[in-house]
């Protein structure tokens, strides 16, 4: 029986049977210095609160990237109270992944990215408007910082057009030593190779049949679904290109990424604090 019904059992017998506590608890075998005890623990409605607000904003958020949050505002709570709290809330994430029953090879000639602008990495993810036509979005994402230099809707695409949304970013943030794509036509076309050459660019390709020669993308790509493309609802092209630029700051700038050490990419990217690169 829990404590606190044996408490309210004592404090019954009591009231009913005119006995003192020590005599209510020894007949049902509650210890009285339990029923005396005043729970030290501090209130925990507004941390709840906070915890609530927050994975409802960022509703693919786990309890690591909670606490994180919770850090940031000042809060003074540990891993295990922001756990306790997140799993009481019932606020776990319910991820059904296949089991990877063979492991992936991978490519031994390839090298980690040492800074920024070392090696980008890039595809394409389909998604579609609220009227059912479909959208392309170029994603890119450097695999050092994981800062994401453009995220770039379109209903479709040609080698041509990946050149100038490259054009569009490359003059300002500089132009990468190395892109990893896939096979796709657009990145194997005439256009984007040339481009290539004249900037001294290396397109590394990933092997037919292999996404975990570009893992970095992969992982991106599904964050980028879950939270962003899952999340809101596209009227119309220039609609979608507003909220995904949102997203793209957003995950730049704020939003804390376990692999670089919960910080946001943009600290790597800018050291001294400037929290967008110019423009």
């Amino acid at each position: 029986m829990r404590p606190g019904r044996k408490r309210e059992l004592v404090a019954q017998t009591c009231s009913e049977w005119d006995v003192s506590i020590r005599r209510a608890c020894r007949v049902l075998e509650f210890d009285t210095s339990t029923y005396h005890y005043k729970s030290r623990r501090r209130d925990q409605a507004g941390i709840e609160a906070r915890i609530k607000d927050i994975c409802a904003t960022r509703v693919r958020y786990g309890y690591r990237r909670v606490h994180v949050m919770l850090k940031r505002e000042g809060w003074d709570v540990n891993m295990k109270r922001t756990y306790r709290i997140y799993r009481d809330l019932g606020l776990q994430l319910r991820n059904k992944t296949p089991k990877r029953r063979v492991k992936a090879k991978l490519r031994e000639d390839r090298a980690a990215a040492v800074g920024p602008n070392d090696v980008w990495a890039m595809d394409f993810v389909h998604d579609q408007l609220a009227t059912g036509k479909k959208i392309r979005v170029l994603t890119v994402v450097d695999t050092f910082s994981r800062y994401v230099p453009v995220l770039d809707p379109r209903f479709s695409y040609r080698g041509e057009d990946v050149v100038r949304t490259l054009e569009q970013v490359c003059p300002r943030l500089g132009y990468p030593k190395t892109i990893r794509v896939d096979q796709g036509s657009e990145f194997i076309s005439r256009d984007l190779d040339l481009w290539a050459y004249a900037n001294g660019v290396t397109l590394d390709f990933s092997r037919p049949g292999k996404p975990t020669d570009n893992a970095y993308i992969e992982a991106f790509n599904g964050r980028f679904r879950a939270e962003c493309l899952n999340a809101h609802w596209f009227l119309t092209l220039a609609d979608a290109a507003e909220k995904m630029e949102g997203w793209r700051r957003y995950y730049n700038e704020e939003r804390p990424h376990g692999a670089i050490g919960h910080k946001p990419p943009i600290s790597l990217v800018n050291p001294d604090g400037v929290t967008s690169p110019p423009s």
